[in-house]
C-alpha cells in the first residue's frame, strides 16, 4: 500500500458506506436519536460486514493514524461514521499511549449522545485507563467535570473491569454525582451499580442501603434490577 493508511481507509469507508445506504431506514434512525443526526440507515450486522470490507488487508494502524481516522470520521455528518470510528478504536486500543485520552475526550465532548459516548467510555477509555493507570487521576477530574457526557464516562468507564474495579472509585463517583440532575448521569450511576452487582452484589447491597436517601429514584431502580 503506497496511500497513507487513513487516506486509503477513509477512501474505502465513505465509498463503502455511502453505497449501502437505505434512505427509509436513516429516517427512522434519525427520528430515535430525537434528529439530532443524519444517518445512512443500514443496520448494525450490515455495518459490521461494511467495516470488515473496509479494513480487510490493511495494516494495523499508529497511535497517530487512529486519531486521524477517528477524528475525521466525527467531520462526517451521518452517524454511522462514528460508530465505526468508535468500534475501530475499542479494536486498537492496545495501541495508543495515555496522551490519547485527549483526543477520547475531543470525541465524547463533540456531537456527543449515548449512543457513542457508552461505546468510548465502556470500550475504549476503560481500557485506555487500564492500561495506563495515571490516567485515573483524569477520570477523578472527569467526574467532577461540568460537561455531564464526561461525568458519564467517568462513571462507566469500569463498567468491564469485574473483580478488578476499584470498588472505593465506583462508589465514590456514584456517591459524588448522586444528586446529579441530569438523566444521563442519574441513569449512568444505576447501571455501573447494577454491572458491578454481578461481580460483588453484597457490596452493592451494603451501598445501597447506606445511600438510598441520597441517591435518584431512577438511580436505585436501575442499581437494583437483579438484585
Amino acid at each position: 500500500m503506497t496511500r497513507p493508511l487513513p487516506d486509503e481507509l477513509l477512501e474505502r469507508l465513505v465509498r463503502t458506506f455511502s453505497a449501502a445506504r437505505e434512505p427509509e431506514r436513516a429516517v427512522q434512525a434519525a427520528a430515535y436519536m430525537r434528529d439530532q443526526f443524519p444517518f445512512l440507515g443500514f443496520t448494525a450486522a450490515t455495518q459490521r460486514a461494511l467495516a470488515r470490507t473496509v479494513v480487510d488487508g490493511l495494516p494495523a494502524p499508529s497511535e497517530d493514524e487512529l486519531r486521524t481516522v477517528a477524528l475525521a470520521c466525527w467531520d462526517l455528518p451521518e452517524r454511522e461514521y462514528q460508530y465505526f470510528a468508535c468500534d475501530w478504536l475499542r479494536k486498537h486500543v492496545a495501541v495508543p499511549g495515555p496522551d490519547f485520552l485527549a483526543t477520547a475526550r475531543t470525541l465524547i465532548t463533540t456531537r456527543p449522545w449515548w449512543d457513542t459516548v457508552d461505546a468510548l467510555a465502556t470500550r475504549f477509555v476503560g481500557g485506555l485507563v487500564a492500561r495506563h493507570r495515571r490516567l485515573t487521576a483524569e477520570m477523578d477530574a472527569w467526574v467532577a467535570d461540568d460537561d455531564l457526557w464526561l461525568v458519564r464516562t467517568a462513571i462507566l468507564h469500569q463498567l468491564h473491569y469485574g473483580p478488578a474495579t476499584d470498588t472505593e472509585r465506583l462508589f465514590g463517583y456514584c456517591t459524588r454525582q448522586a444528586g446529579h440532575r441530569d438523566f444521563f448521569v442519574r441513569k449512568a450511576i444505576g447501571w455501573a451499580l447494577r454491572h458491578y452487582a454481578r461481580t460483588d452484589p453484597d457490596a452493592v447491597r451494603d451501598y445501597l442501603s447506606r445511600h438510598r436517601d441520597l441517591l435518584s429514584p431512577l438511580s436505585l431502580r436501575e442499581a437494583r434490577k437483579h438484585l
